[in-house]
């Protein structure tokens, strides 16, 4: 399900945004940032703004600060979602950029890095990237992944995946509402098999951990918050070792 929430708060893209640069992985641009070598790796699914928001290329440079390689690839091709053309509503652009599809051009991604020498990498999907990340977790494709108040996903879904999977959910998010997310928490908590994380963050919207406003002190302290959470969740299942590693909270 897509909405209005879907693309309020559109980011100005800018594509020189970041302390990365951008390169080609598996046959897409993507904006990469970290230390080298490249393991463990995070890659960052972008919402239908893309990979040159200016707050996703941030806090892909957060997660570089934590020891991670952090890679925001272009699954749009350089055409991201414009709410300014009329020609194209959300659901005529989304036609050849479906999630299922973009989830394919990931795993040329995920193999590209991995012919690099990483051996552990992890996936956040931020609203439609939540739905990539979904598929690449439930095809054991990666090691963690986090899906921040995501699109397209049912909670029967989750009962697919195989990957140690979190999700961050928004009380005031009306595309997945927080009694989608406790039937999300429902779900996993029954696969023990499964690591598992879910978390319903308060007064905060969809889309608010990547578009959010510089200065709205509330949110922007809430943002922080998932973020640390993410960063957590793959410090425990890819750097095991740095468990208990904290990361600064300011973005």
């Amino acid at each position: 399900m897509a909405g209005p929430q879907c693309c309020s708060n559109p980011p100005t893209l800018n594509p020189s945004s970041g302390a990365g640069f951008v390169t080609e992985l598996g046959g897409l641009k993507a904006y990469v940032t970290g230390p080298s070598p490249f393991n463990p790796a995070i890659l960052l699914v972008s919402d239908v703004y893309g990979y040159e928001a200016p707050n996703l290329r941030k806090l892909a440079d957060k997660v570089a600060a934590a020891g991670f390689y952090a890679v925001v690839p272009d699954f749009f091709y350089g055409d991201p979602y414009n709410p300014k053309d009329p020609e194209r509503p959300l659901p005529v652009w989304m036609e050849p950029y479906r999630p299922e599809k973009a989830a394919e051009d990931a795993k040329l991604v995920l193999a590209a890095l991995r012919s690099k020498g990483v051996s552990a990498i992890g996936a956040a999907g931020f609203c439609w990237g939540g739905k990539v990340v979904f598929e690449l977790a439930k095809a054991s494709y990666i090691q963690a992944a986090v899906l921040l108040h995501p699109t397209f996903v049912a909670a029967e879904d989750l009962k697919e995946v195989k990957t140690p999977t979190a999700v961050l959910g928004a009380e005031l998010d009306e595309i997945t509402p927080t009694e989608m997310i406790k039937e999300f928490e429902e779900v996993l908590s029954a696969m023990s098999e499964i690591d598992s994380f879910v978390k319903i963050f308060p007064g905060v919207a969809h889309g608010w951990t990547v578009r959010y406003k510089a200065g709205d002190e509330r949110t922007v302290k809430v943002a922080e918050e998932a973020h640390r959470d993410m960063l957590d969740w793959f410090v425990k299942h890819l750097k095991s070792s740095d468990k208990d590693q904290k990361f600064p909270a300011r973005l």
